[in-house]
């Protein structure tokens, strides 16, 4: 299926797109990757008027060390988040999630504000800037603001992102060396979405658990945090590690679709929170 016909408009600055944005009103879409918003145009799920290219918007490519954490330009492919030295570095979990998003052209195109500005629960780096609880930076005609990642995701699809507001940059905290993490992935083809995904950060302290973040893919209408496990391992031994995850699917709505039922995703993120916890006490 073809989509609907669109006007097509090339922003020479986050200044500009937002000035396009105001222009043509809320049947304008941003298009960075494209990844997202295409295959959903395709499919006539979306039909905007208008598409602002922000392809030419040099200045939101990039990686900076800004000492307690990493500030990540909006329109970063996924490839380069997944090579940068300094991604590697100091927030692995982000650098080894980004090498597990589509085929080749996803990784060439693809970027990490797309992805997050795009809202798809099913994505992977949602969860996984919800698990470090990074920061999205947006610009707009009213100046900037920074917006949580635990409140950016709002609904199925839907961001706190105003109608001309315009995502520059991501924020995620370093991690130091007694910090473990894991990304686990149960999917029917290594390039699918998730079936079901878990995202762990976990600080230790001698064998023992000091706190843990536990973020969950595909398992409700937003990136969801197992509350229930990261409270039952605050302060616990690997030992309780079992027995937290079999709380994971508290407090979430997984639906059931072609790909699993509602009861085979609840099984899954038991068992994948589990593993990847142990996974990241063994890092």
């Amino acid at each position: 299926m073809y989509p609907v016909p669109f006007d097509y408009e090339v922003a020479e600055s986050v200044d500009h797109a937002i000035e396009l944005l105001g222009e043509h009103g809320e049947d304008a879409k941003l298009l960075a990757g494209g990844h997202s918003l295409i295959p959903l145009m395709r499919l006539r799920l979306a039909a905007p008027t208008v598409l602002i290219d922000l392809g030419r918007v040099e200045d939101m490519n990039y990686v900076r060390d800004e000492g307690d954490h990493l500030a990540i330009g909006a329109l970063t492919r996924h490839r380069d988040v997944h090579h940068d030295p300094l991604v590697q570095e100091h927030c692995g979990i982000l650098s080894y999630t980004a090498g597990l998003l589509g085929d080749p052209s996803v990784q060439h195109r693809g970027t990490l504000g797309g992805t997050l500005a795009h809202g798809d629960a099913s994505g992977d780096m949602p969860s996984v800037v919800s698990a470090l609880e990074g920061t999205i930076v947006v610009q707009g005609p009213d100046g900037e603001r920074t917006i949580e990642a635990l409140d950016f995701f709002q609904d199925y699809l839907m961001t706190a992102l105003e109608p001309q507001e315009v995502i520059t940059e991501i924020r995620v905290p370093k991690l130091g060396p007694n910090t473990g993490w894991a990304y686990k992935k149960f999917s029917r083809r290594s390039q699918d979405w998730a079936i079901v995904g878990v995202a762990a950060v976990v600080e230790k302290n001698n064998g023992s658990i000091d706190s843990a973040r536990i973020g969950l893919t595909s398992m409700g209408s937003t990136p969801i945090r197992a509350r229930a496990v990261e409270e039952a391992l605050s302060g616990a031994s690997a030992d309780a590690v079992a027995e937290a995850a079999n709380a994971a699917d508290e407090g979430t709505e997984p639906a059931s679709d072609g790909a699993a039922s509602a009861d085979f995703r609840r099984h899954l993120a038991r068992v994948w929170t589990r593993r990847a916890v142990e996974e990241a006490l063994a890092r």
